[in-house]
């Protein structure tokens, strides 16, 4: 494990590198990982998808018949089809960028949990996000997942429970168990488009635009990245740090517990076009993560969660706005999965919430509980402490094999 004790690596930044936003915080681009230490031999994954996924896009209910009038700009081809959906047993179909998650599903190992939501009800990216990671509906001084790794009994001689890739430590763990932070080399330039939206930014400006647009000629950066055209040079940071929390929790006296995040998801704009890429990200890195877990797969579970879904209509710009309901991803070599977990609330007249969004029907701290009692064996009153207050969540049956 890395010793909180450990200092970051220091940035020197210049004058002209703070003005483009160089800051530590934008060092891993939209990808990030930490890793908690756990007794025993199971793994436990948390992958937040920053920005609000469109579970009606990831995860599509091509078989109720308001669908295709509600979104017609959003729809995909049936199942068959070429670039269509990959079919979920007859009326649910996966992305097509989701090959890899759709063998898993073939094996028994994903289970999408759909029409899902936290206990909030709000659309403030900000809020349901601190709402996520704290796993309440209101502030706490902890992120749910460091309460579950304060209930863990503590490996004789570790002093170190947690320590987080990246220069900042998500909320998710934050909390009474020691975390500390390192920052790899690898990772230390922003991704391009972080320096074409900054361009955009001061474009107008007639006096920042110039210097900023200058500065940016000098690093070498080309048209077509200030463009925002250019594919993100570190487009495959999601796969790589997915395989490298993969490689450190197979390890015999490695962590085990991990939590990443990838951004990408606050399609207001051309959703159709746009979602692909995130959504294969996402895709490579739950395959990565597989793979370099080998063996023990089968004794991990993926949890992988958003803040809030979208909304059912698209609106002018052929995006969508904040909504509520969305769909979550159970994976693992002992998931109950090759099924849809749901009870579909339907999208016909006077079925959405607030006649815009996805009816949510299951709370995921529910899911959450569920996962944690079976996977780690933890009682009512350990899972109490983990949510408090949510005594009518209880945690769902059924989603691991015995």
């Amino acid at each position: 494990m890395i010793h909180s004790s450990m200092r970051l690596p220091s940035l020197a930044l210049s004058r002209r590198q703070a003005l483009l936003g160089l800051a530590t915080s934008f060092t891993l681009g939209r990808a990030s990982l930490a890793l908690a230490a756990a007794p025993g031999d199971r793994r436990f994954v948390v992958v937040i998808l920053r920005g609000a996924l469109d579970g009606l896009s990831a995860v599509v209910p091509y078989g109720d018949k308001a669908l295709a009038a509600l979104r017609p700009e959003l729809m995909m081809g049936q199942p068959g089809a070429a670039e269509g959906l990959l079919d979920l047993g007859g009326f649910y179909g996966l992305h097509p960028a989701l090959s890899g998650l759709h063998a898993m599903y073939a094996a028994g190992e994903l289970l999408p949990v759909h029409a899902v939501a936290g206990p909030y009800r709000i659309r403030s990216h900000f809020e349901a996000q601190d709402y996520l990671e704290y796993g309440a509906d209101h502030a706490m001084s902890s992120g749910w997942l460091n309460r579950v790794a304060a209930l863990m009994p503590q490996t004789k001689g570790t002093t170190d429970t947690a320590f987080s890739v990246g220069a900042v430590v998500p909320l998710l763990l934050r909390g009474p168990q020691p975390v500390g932070s390192w920052l790899p080399k690898t990772f230390a330039q922003p991704e391009p488009d972080l320096y074409a939206r900054l361009a955009a930014l001061h474009r107008s400006d007639p006096v920042t635009g110039p210097a900023v647009a200058e500065g940016l000629k000098e690093r070498g950066f080309s048209k077509a990245t200030l463009a925002g055209s250019d594919e993100p040079a570190n487009k495959y940071a999601f796969q790589a740090l997915c395989s490298s929390a993969g490689k450190l929790l197979a390890a015999k006296d490695g962590p085990r517990l991990a939590a990443l995040e990838i951004g990408g998801w606050d399609t207001h704009a051309g959703q159709k076009n746009r979602l692909a890429g995130p959504l294969k990200q996402l895709d490579e890195g739950m395959v990565a993560l597989k793979t370099a877990l080998g063996d023990q797969w089968g004794k991990t579970v993926v949890l992988v969660m958003t803040e809030f879904g979208r909304t059912v209509h698209a609106n002018g710009t052929g995006g969508t706005d904040h909504g509520t309901g969305s769909v979550a991803f159970v994976l693992g070599g002992g998931v109950a999965g090759g099924r849809v977990q749901a009870n579909w609330p339907g999208l016909g007249p006077g079925n959405l919430f607030e006649n815009r969004d996805l009816q949510p029907t299951a709370d995921l701290r529910a899911v959450t509980k569920g996962l944690l009692a079976q996977h780690f064996g933890l009682d009512q009153a350990a899972l109490a402490r983990v949510f408090p207050e949510s005594e009518r969540a209880a945690g769902v049956s059924g989603l691991l094999r015995a």
